[in-house]
């Protein structure tokens, strides 16, 4: 009866890493700005990846601030990036992403919020011998498996928008490029035929009546 409820609550565990690490898009509207809030216990660690990917310029004001209003990080006019660090301060701690500098132009953000959460610190750890110390070593295992993995997906992530815009830009640049390519055609034909019709006319024998 143990093997199976132990089973479950490695799945659990598991499972409620990768629900602490989900991605979302958000889109924020020309002179908008949204935020969002994680409440954290002193000692955990927070993290903030994010990823431009469609929207004028592909930039964003980013910001994070702590539970009593002090600024913590600031970017302005970032494409993409990832920021984590420890949290210094018990309550909630918020992200923003700014588009005011934005005239018209809506903004889609790819981003993810992480949160580890301190180890607790077990006083009878020494004393845990046997199968329940097993337990709790495979507990942590699959902890920091289900961490990594997270890492990984958000990369993967990432790495598609990436490819998305990178796709996006090359096309525009080819679209440019052929419309260039047509529009020198165009002017080179049309100097060509100006040029025979002033060279016929120019040798042209009128006769005088």
């Amino acid at each position: 009866m143990q093997k199976p409820i132990l089973y479950l609550t490695q799945f659990l565990t598991l499972f409620s890493v990768f629900q602490q690490g989900l991605s979302y898009f958000l889109t924020v509207d020309a002179h908008a700005e949204e935020c969002f809030f994680d409440k954290v216990e002193v000692g955990s660690k927070l993290g903030l990846m994010y990823e431009i990917s469609e929207g004028g310029f592909l930039d964003i004001d980013v910001k994070i601030i702590d539970p009593d209003g002090e600024l913590i990080y600031e970017g302005l006019r970032e494409s993409s990036g990832k920021y984590t660090f420890a949290a210094t301060k018990k309550g909630a701690y918020t992200y923003c992403f700014s588009n005011q500098m934005s005239t018209m132009t809506p903004k889609v953000v790819l981003f993810s919020m992480e949160v580890t959460e301190p180890e607790k610190v077990d006083l009878e750890k020494d004393s845990q011998t046997g199968e329940e110390g097993e337990h709790k070593k495979l507990e942590t295992m699959l902890r920091n498996l289900g961490s990594a993995l997270t890492s990984v997906k958000h990369e993967q992530e990432y790495m598609n928008v990436r490819d998305r815009n990178h796709r996006a830009i090359n096309e525009s640049t080819n679209k440019r490029v052929v419309m260039w390519s047509f529009f020198e055609s165009f002017v080179l034909l049309s100097m060509t035929v100006g040029q025979v019709y002033y060279l016929k006319r120019f040798f042209e024998v009128r006769r005088v009546v």
